[in-house]
């Protein structure tokens, strides 16, 4: 009858207010946003106040949910919707990068090619089309193209054995050593801000001392924007990871039930897999 129970009963929880925190968190940070772009008083106070309900919201909602489940009101249906729900989710981020790097293939394959033809010589006779673009409509200074095999290929190396850390770092909760679990996914969050910081580095020395900026072309702004977006993702993917590092240290988790570090390793892993592509077809290609 106890097992019979566990599949059928399905934990509905009671009204929640976090759905309207974060639609007035969002609404802020796009007031905020638009008062800043246009140089208005009182932008930056109202992107300040954004993020601020926004973490409110994130850590009432999910503390909610962590406790729920500490409770001991989730069961096996419960785990089935959440396994959905985290895998669509990254499906909606596999289509969100796959926007940007079709936006990458539209310009370098079709119209970088079709504006340097014969039939655009009269409009644009400097147009030189090759890539990246140092020529044509826009590109008022010279700049050079951020190269692979310098500190792209250093944090390639570091998100690939981020990935590994991460994943010894399961085995170690699977067969429950909590020692292994604890290096490993704090070995993982580590990696993961360090990539960041080169990151940051790397910005610096593309703008101060290479001369790329938005406003270097189609080059610009293709790379700025794959790899600005891959950032947010990572940062978001390192704090995720060190939630779960912090409720290790608390005794949760056990072999049995884990999904939280689950969902987390798997947003990871896409994170991973995101960068390689954009290594190749960023930096390398």
């Amino acid at each position: 009858m106890m097992e019979h129970s566990e599949q059928t009963h399905y934990f509905v929880p009671d009204p929640s207010r976090w759905p309207i925190v974060g639609s007035l968190a969002l609404f802020c940070l796009g007031l905020g946003a638009a008062l800043t772009v246009n140089s208005v008083a009182f932008g930056k106070l109202g992107l300040l106040l954004g993020f601020g309900i926004l973490l409110w919201m994130l850590f009432g909602w999910f503390g909610d949910v962590i406790r729920e489940s500490l409770a001991g009101r989730y069961h096996g249906r419960e785990d089935h919707s959440f396994r959905w729900g985290m895998g669509w989710f990254i499906f909606s981020e596999v289509m969100f990068f796959a926007a940007f790097f079709g936006a990458l293939y539209y310009v370098r394959v079709i119209s970088v090619p079709e504006l340097g033809n014969d039939m655009h010589k009269l409009l644009y006779p400097d147009f030189s089309a090759s890539w990246p673009l140092q020529t044509g409509p826009g590109i008022n200074t010279p700049y050079q193209a951020m190269g692979a095999w310098g500190l792209p290929a250093i944090n390639t190396l570091i998100l690939l054995s981020s990935g590994a850390t991460l994943t010894w770092a399961h085995w170690g909760l699977l067969s429950g050593s909590r020692r292994q679990l604890t290096v490993g996914l704090g070995a993982t969050v580590l990696l993961g801000f360090l990539f960041l910081g080169l990151q940051l580095y790397e910005y610096s020395h593309a703008m101060h001392e290479l001369g790329l900026s938005l406003a270097a072309g189609a080059y610009g702004m293709t790379f700025f924007m794959l790899t600005g977006f891959h950032g947010m993702h990572v940062l978001l993917g390192a704090i995720m990871l060190s939630v779960m590092w912090l409720r290790v240290q608390r005794g949760h988790f056990s072999a049995e039930h884990h999904f939280a570090f689950e969902a987390a390793a798997w947003y990871w892993h896409f994170v991973d897999v995101v960068w390689l592509i954009l290594f190749v077809f960023v930096y390398w290609l």
